[in-house]
Formats: C-alpha cells, sequence, structure tokens
C-alpha cells in the first residue's frame, strides 16, 4: 500500500503537467465544431488544420463571382490564379501551402462548376427577343388615389398599336413603364409631388419563354449572371407567365440585346 502511495506521488507532478499543456494547448484554437455525447452536448475545440486548402480555395473563388463565372467558362489560367489567392489562402488555413495544392483545388473547383453548367438552363432555340425604345419610368408611393388614376390613365393607351403601359404593385410603392410621348400624361396623373423615382431615355428587351418558366429554377439567374459578366446594368425587370422583360439605360440597349442574344444560342460564343 505504501509502495503504490510512493509510486502515484512520484508520477503525479508530472501527470499533472501533462494535462495543463493539454488544456493550455485546446484553449489557444477555436472552437468549430460541437460533438454529441450519449447524455449531452459538448464543445471540442478543433485545430485549423482541420479545414483543408480545397475548401479555403473554394470559399475564395465563391466570393467572387467574377472568378467563379471565369472558372466556369474555362478562360483563367489556374497557375496564376494560384500565385494570386496563394497569400489569402495561407492566412486562412495559418500555414504554408504548395503552389501545387492550390492549382489543384482550383482544377476540380472548376470541374465541379462545369459538371454543375451541364444542367444549365437552356433557352428554346425559337425564343424571341423585342426591343422597345423611348420609355420612360416613374416610381410613386403606392395610395388608393394613385390607383384610381392609374385605371383611368390605363384606357388611354393604345395596345394594339404597340404602346408601352406596364405598372408594378410593390408592398410601398408603385412603378410605371411607358412610351416618353405619354412622360406628361402618366407625370400630371400621379402628381408631380409624389413621384420618388423617373428614369427617362429607357430601353426593354423581352424574352419569349415556355410555359414551364414558372417551375424552372434558375432562369432568371442564367439571365442576369449573363448580364452580370458582360458588366450590363438593369435598371427594372418585369415578368410575366411566359414572358421575361428587362429594362436598360439607351447606353447599354445594344450590348444587352447581344448579350441576351448570346444567351438564348442565336448567336453561340461557346
Amino acid at each position: 500500500m505504501l509502495k503504490q502511495l510512493f509510486d502515484y506521488l512520484k508520477l503525479y507532478p508530472a501527470m499533472r503537467n501533462k494535462k495543463r499543456q493539454k488544456k493550455q494547448r485546446w484553449q489557444l484554437l477555436k472552437p468549430d465544431v460541437i460533438k454529441i455525447t450519449k447524455f449531452k452536448y459538448k464543445c471540442y475545440y478543433m485545430p485549423n488544420s482541420m479545414v483543408t486548402a480545397s475548401a479555403v480555395v473554394k470559399k475564395i473563388v465563391n466570393e467572387k463571382p467574377l472568378l467563379q463565372e471565369g472558372l466556369r467558362q474555362g478562360i483563367i489560367s489556374f497557375a496564376a490564379l494560384a500565385e494570386r489567392i496563394k497569400p489569402q489562402v495561407e492566412m486562412q488555413l495559418g500555414t504554408k501551402v504548395k503552389d501545387a495544392a492550390v492549382v489543384m483545388a482550383l482544377r476540380r473547383h472548376s470541374e465541379s462548376l462545369r459538371a454543375s453548367d451541364v444542367k444549365r438552363i437552356r433557352f428554346a432555340p425559337h425564343t424571341q427577343l423585342t426591343l422597345k425604345t423611348n420609355l420612360v419610368y416613374f416610381s410613386a408611393k403606392r395610395s388608393g388615389e394613385l390607383f384610381r388614376k392609374l385605371e383611368a390613365l390605363y384606357k388611354s393607351f393604345d395596345y394594339e398599336s404597340g404602346e408601352t403601359f406596364n405598372v408594378i404593385h410593390g408592398n410601398h410603392e408603385v412603378s410605371i413603364i411607358a412610351n416618353d410621348r405619354h412622360e406628361k400624361k402618366v407625370a400630371a396623373a400621379i402628381g408631380e409631388e409624389h413621384i420618388s423615382t423617373m428614369g427617362k431615355n429607357l430601353v426593354s428587351v423581352s424574352m419569349s419563354l415556355e410555359k414551364d418558366f414558372l417551375y424552372t429554377p434558375g432562369v432568371i439567374f442564367a439571365a442576369t449572371r449573363k448580364l452580370y459578366w458582360d458588366n450590363i446594368n438593369i435598371f427594372e425587370l418585369v415578368t410575366t407567365a411566359t414572358e421575361l422583360t428587362f429594362i436598360f439605360q439607351k447606353k447599354d440597349a445594344m450590348r444587352a440585346y447581344a448579350s441576351l442574344e448570346e444567351l438564348t444560342g442565336r448567336s453561340d460564343p461557346e
């Protein structure tokens, strides 16, 4: 009995020191994961090395839509991009990484993006694009009085000749798009003091779509992604069950039309 006690007392300082070192080591690490035991939740502190270089590279790329699109299209050099983002990868990992590891992570992510692109929206070959010029835009606070005025104004447009009068109802505002020759008439109906936003020299490009457009994920995303990639601003967006209409500033009209024409396959850049 005395011998066992003596052995324990001799080993106790070393055991205590080992436990202290282990505790201090875990305290320095960030809480990254919660492990569920049989009886309760316990929070364990996991080292940053648990995060892989591949995950960090994917995160960096996905935070920059232009990089993501460039990898998807295969027009970015893996080596050049790896050299550029390597310092960010090392900073987030807290350790040095090899160039080859970053290049491989970029290559794999590019392949996954292209694989997902197989499911990309394919527009019908007969998709029509319709361009209308000389439009004006108004937005005003929503009210019952405004709706009564717009109802009366609605009857004064000649829709058979192709005139435009779009009214978009929001929760708090109403947007109106019309031909610019009716600008004064629309402004008078709204009331100059009630107009919150006004845009002139606008153009619309409308895309005719299939009836399943409403139930197909990603249709609007595909179009807006293409316009974003081509650095074209969307002033307003109007949809119906079979039509998607973008409103652009006049200076962007021809580029926007060409971009959407390319998207629908009438001009194939890839």
